[in-house]
């Protein structure tokens, strides 16, 4: 492996900046390693690279030259194939797209770039990143660098990869129920999903009901940061955009001070039965390290119902009124499960939608009424760790041996919340099970609380380090 595989972007940028590395060299690093392991974990679906190589030649003569860098000058980053950008294909995970050339790049996208940071792929996505598994009839599926034989979770289950496997130090993600905070706890990565508006989203029809978010992938929270630094601040494009500030999210993501008085309230449970017993004391030893830091961990009682009959609706609603224009054309090529489930939302009427309206405003006054008596809220990210990769979407799933209920409503109700109310959430690494799988701790802040997530985040990292513990990727190439 090179030496470059799992350095941050911060620590690329650095390097870059003190001529210690071309930009040029990045890229081909990059390159190799993704055309290598490509034929076994299968993270992208277009690599960019003549691109690429251009952006790197052009970074190299800016350094030369003496002009002012960004602070990701020179860093390759991916991009997940439901963003766009301009002249690089953007499929969407669908045939029904499979040429689609974007003319420009998302506000976020554009904002990396002008950041110094080097496009160098697009990562794959279940098609219109419909579900929590990265597998689509356009490519196929991407694995989990930890084992193979297991999902990488979904839908941005090729940007987590990446950042797991080395491949790439960043990449940009989305979170529409857990989007990048599922892929982020199977592969051992930091997945964070800002508050709604904080990052612009240029890329929804539907701007003022919105419940998804373009996102961060990274290995560390000072990459996180970094990333949140670049791509957030008002846009036009997005209504939830307009007025927020921004906070100095790299001051925030140093692990300085302690945690003494923040008050934690730990969730085991969210509207679900069971949990994993390794999962379970994973989750309470990161919190036990929390508390050495001086904050003050308070279990609670599972009182929350169920978001799923909400977001469903509000989902299936959406994916109907954008996609179900493609089935005449491309059905018999499309993915079955996102079929399955236009059909099974078809029929929801003008009065379920908005009555799942209604609900979602009562979900975000429940969980922004938490934050009256506590400053945070941990979850598990997934009630247990990544599934076998040919797992069906629709079948229940076990945990510590016993049946449980479906995929959504079992392995990851933790995550839909918080896209309803807008809130953000963080996972963070924090142990494995006894396969050797990586475990996710979600932290959850109220609106606006990005920054002291952040600051939180890293001071956990620092204490409990899971950088130096990586997936064997030497067979991946």
């Amino acid at each position: 492996m090179s030496e470059f595989a799992f350095a941050s972007a911060v620590q690329l940028a650095d390097l870059v900046a003190r001529k210690t590395v071309s930009p040029v060299e990045l890229v081909e690093d990059a390159l190799d390693r993704i055309e290598k392991s490509q034929p076994r974990l299968n993270a992208f679906i277009t690599v960019c690279a003549e691109e690429a190589r251009a952006a790197a030649w052009e970074a190299e003569a800016a350094l030369m030259l003496g002009d002012l860098l960004g602070p990701l000058h020179g860093v390759p980053f991916a991009v997940k194939d439901l963003v766009n950008t301009a002249g690089v294909r953007t499929t969407f995970g669908s045939v029904a797209l499979a040429d689609n050339v974007p003319t420009a790049d998302s506000v976020a996208v554009a904002r990396l770039k002008a950041a110094g940071a080097i496009l160098i792929g697009k990562t794959t996505t279940p098609e219109f990143g419909h579900k929590c598994f990265t597998e689509a009839p356009l490519f196929g599926r991407t694995a989990n660098p930890w084992d193979l034989s297991r999902t990488c979770g979904g839908s941005s289950g090729g940007a987590a990869a990446a950042a797991a496997g080395g491949l790439v130090p960043i990449g940009i993600a989305t979170d529409g129920g857990g989007s990048s905070r599922i892929p982020a706890a199977c592969c051992g990565v930091v997945g964070f999903k800002q508050t709604l508006g904080l990052v612009p989203h240029d890329l929804t029809p539907d701007g003022f009901g919105n419940q998804s978010h373009i996102t961060p992938m990274t290995r560390t929270v000072i990459d996180t940061a970094v990333m949140l630094q670049a791509m957030a601040g008002p846009d036009r494009c997005d209504p939830h955009s307009l007025g927020l500030g921004r906070p100095d999210f790299i001051a925030a993501a140093r692990p300085d001070g302690d945690l003494a008085g923040i008050r934690v309230a730990w969730r085991p449970l969210l509207a679900n039965d069971k949990l994993a017993a390794e999962v379970r004391t994973a989750c309470e030893a990161a919190l036990s390290a929390l508390e050495e830091l001086g904050a003050i961990v308070t279990p609670i009682d599972d009182d929350f119902r169920s978001t799923e009959p909400i977001w469903l609706v509000l989902t299936q609603s959406f994916w109907n009124a954008r996609f179900r224009h493609y089935v005449g054309q491309y059905g018999n090529r499309m993915s079955d499960t996102l079929i399955r489930q236009m059909d099974t939302g078809a029929a929801h009427s003008a009065v379920a939608l908005q009555e799942a309206m209604f609900e979602r405003t009562r979900v975000f006054r429940e969980i922004e009424s938490w934050f009256a008596d506590y400053d945070l809220v941990a979850t598990p990210t997934l009630s247990r760790t990544a599934l076998a990769i040919d797992h069906d979407f629709f079948a229940p799933i076990e945990i510590d041996g016993e049946t449980a209920d479906t995929v959504r409503r079992s392995w990851y109700p933790y995550t839909l919340p918080f896209n309803l109310s807008g809130n953000p959430a963080v996972t963070l690494p924090c142990g494995f099970d006894a396969g050797g799988l990586p475990i996710g701790l979600q932290l959850v802040g109220p609106h606006m609380g990005d920054a002291r997530l952040l600051h939180v985040a890293a001071l956990y990292e620092a204490a409990r380090p899971w950088d130096g513990r990586r997936p064997q990727v030497s067979w991946l190439f």
